[in-house]
């Protein structure tokens, strides 16, 4: 890993870091702001597949957050580019509300499987079509593979059994393109001047969110807060570079600590 420098940037975790679903993580408007106070840029990152980026950002700005819409970096965005860099017709297996992020993407007579989180679509007639199709020789696209994310009524399967499913199905393997991998992490520091020695990341998930930033270079910092389980901190090899609380906590110490 190369060497620390100066702290430059901060990338944020959107759902389980400032809020679930419709509520806010107590003080995280205020820490967001004391956070921009400070000399870092900010980017907000996020596997979210359940809707639009434009749908995310109303929902961010009801909730009193001061966020701009090029601020953000989504796996969707991410997901999009890979479609039209290869140049397939995918059949979108994501919820109805993340469908404008792939607005003029030719979808008929798919020969690609692109895969979110959609509950409404994770049924067998669905997914036994995404079967054949890989099994015709299509390739599998993964927006993530999370295992699991927070909801108001507690914690719920994400894609990644299901993309896992239909890699064993089929004996296929997918490309993942959100976090944790490492073209998402470059990619959303991408423009902001800042190289990952000079970043840090704050989430919820210590794999996709601290794992993936620490393999391309960052800091990670793990919240207590969405989808953390006693114990996450030990999943991953190195463990955090901070685990606290909630984004606020996280806030204070790169104000104490690393500024």
């Amino acid at each position: 890993m190369a060497a620390r420098r100066a702290l430059k940037a901060v990338l944020v975790d959107l759902n389980g870091t400032l809020h679930i679903e419709d509520a806010a993580v107590p003080g995280a408007q205020e820490a967001l702001k004391r956070l921009r106070g400070s000399s870092v840029v900010v980017r907000f990152v996020t596997n979210t597949t359940k809707e639009s980026k434009q749908d995310l950002l109303e929902r961010l700005k009801k909730l009193e957050f001061d966020i701009s819409e090029d601020e953000i970096f989504t796996s969707l965005t991410a997901a999009r580019s890979l479609v039209e860099q290869k140049q397939v017709r995918p059949m979108l297996l994501v919820d109805d509300r993340a469908l404008p992020d792939f607005k003029g993407i030719h979808t008929n007579d798919p020969n690609a499987v692109v895969i979110g989180l959609a509950p409404e679509h994770f049924h067998y007639q669905i997914l036994n079509q995404a079967f054949r199709l890989l099994l015709d020789g299509a390739p599998l696209i993964a927006i993530h593979k999370a295992r699991y994310y927070k909801r108001k009524d507690g914690l719920a399967l994400g894609p990644g059994p299901f993309v896992t499913a239909l890699e064993y199905a089929t004996d296929t393997k997918a490309t993942v393109v959100g976090k944790p991998e490492k073209t998402f992490f470059l990619e959303a520091l991408r423009g902001t001047g800042c190289e990952p020695e000079e970043a840090v990341m704050i989430g919820d998930d210590c794999r996709d969110d601290v794992g993936g930033a620490q393999n391309v270079g960052m800091l990670g910092i793990l919240v207590k807060t969405g989808k953390y389980r006693a114990a996450d901190e030990e999943k991953i090899n190195p463990s955090p570079y901070l685990t606290c609380e909630s984004f606020p906590h996280a806030v204070d110490h790169i104000l104490q600590h690393l500024l």
